[in-house]
């Protein structure tokens, strides 16, 4: 529920997600288009690390769950900004979670099979490869990234240090 105890202490964390996932070299560097559906995307792979940095490990279930209630609450509103009515906020909700799903799935294989590019073509980038040097960079940061926050203790990522 949203304003709950729970939601409350997921905020700065979330706030750090968002944070990381507007940094401009994402977009300059990165070429990942700074539009509405570029900026979701970019969220959507900064919280899919964090979330499977959670995932390891047994305290981080809870806050998993709570950071996912947060990004609903926060696409919510979004949606509601640009206009977006009651009567088809929920399907577009639906489909934001099951993209975020997709993704997650995605970036857990690419992880295990040591092999982002493919992931992050059809998922940051929609199927459409950007130049070499922006995957590069944006595969490169991510990764790096990835091996930060597994070298960080679960409670200071709860707590919204990312590193």
């Amino acid at each position: 529920m949203f304003g709950s105890k729970r939601d409350e202490a997921m905020l700065p964390l979330y706030n750090a997600v968002v944070a990381r996932a507007r940094a401009p070299h994402w977009y300059l560097d990165g070429g990942v288009p700074d539009t509405v559906d570029g900026r979701f995307d970019m969220i959507a792979a900064v919280l899919s690390f964090v979330l499977l940095r959670l995932e390891g490990v047994p305290e981080g279930a809870g806050p998993s769950a709570a950071l996912a209630e947060r990004f609903v609450d926060d696409m919510d509103g979004q949606l509601r900004q640009m206009g977006i009515g009651d009567i088809v906020v929920g399907k577009h909700i639906g489909k934001m979670m099951a993209m975020l799903g997709g993704r997650l799935g995605a970036y857990r294989e690419g992880l295990a099979r040591g092999a982002i590019d493919d992931a992050l073509v059809r998922n940051l980038y929609r199927g459409e490869a950007p130049a070499p040097a922006a995957l590069a960079h944006v595969r490169d940061a991510l990764l790096a990234w990835h091996a930060a926050l597994a070298g960080l203790p679960a409670a200071q990522v709860i707590e919204g240090e990312l590193g």
